[in-house]
């Protein structure tokens, strides 16, 4: 539902209440249209798509959160501004498993947009440097890694940041291959 729909519905139940109270003297009725008038406004903020994903996520159902976030067809016009990158965070965790490539974007569009808690900027910064070790760039994941740790206040990640940094100390395997077709060939053919 666009977050404007959201807006009017709202503002047509004040009036609402407002009608019930002051010409036809129903009080009680009134304050209950009142307080469900607060419903919109809530989810005006606070979209439902997110709230029912970050649901799913929290009990471990990745495909139900992102059949949730499937339902925001265009965040511009369904979010309000500071969902933005909880819905580019969403998006990121949910396709971790299957679609790694697609992870690094999300989690820089994530973190551009801004993310309110320091967990979760922790959490996409962890993202963006797993994805800068798989890609053999070992100094950019080694300051991601560093700001990671800074932003884990609580010590949720420190188990994932040791890992990563074990990571880093081994070589690339990239640069120690060699391609078994060029073996055989000389400088000049």
């Amino acid at each position: 539902m666009n977050k404007y729909i959201k807006i009017a519905v709202a503002a047509v139940l004040i009036l609402l209440g407002l009608y019930m109270m002051i010409f036809t003297r129903n009080l009680g009725w009134g304050i209950v249209v009142f307080l469900l008038a607060a419903i919109p406004i809530i989810l005006f903020f606070k979209n439902e798509y997110i709230l029912l994903a970050f649901w799913q996520l929290r009990k471990q159902n990745m495909e139900k959160a992102a059949q949730w976030l499937n339902g925001i067809t265009n965040y511009q016009a369904q979010l309000h501004k500071s969902q933005y990158g909880y819905f580019h965070y969403l998006l990121g965790l949910t396709q971790a498993q299957e679609h790694p490539a697609k992870v690094e974007p999300l989690m820089k569009k994530a973190l551009e947009y801004g993310l309110n808690m320091k967990h979760d900027r922790a959490m996409a910064t962890l993202n963006l440097a797993a994805a800068a070790i798989s890609k053999g760039r070992k100094q950019e994941g080694q300051k991601l890694l560093e700001e990671a740790k800074r932003l884990d206040s609580a010590g949720m990640m420190t188990d994932q940041i040791k890992m990563m940094k074990e990571q880093l100390k081994m070589p690339s395997m990239q640069k120690h291959m060699h391609n078994p077709n060029m073996r055989q060939r000389g400088k000049f053919f």
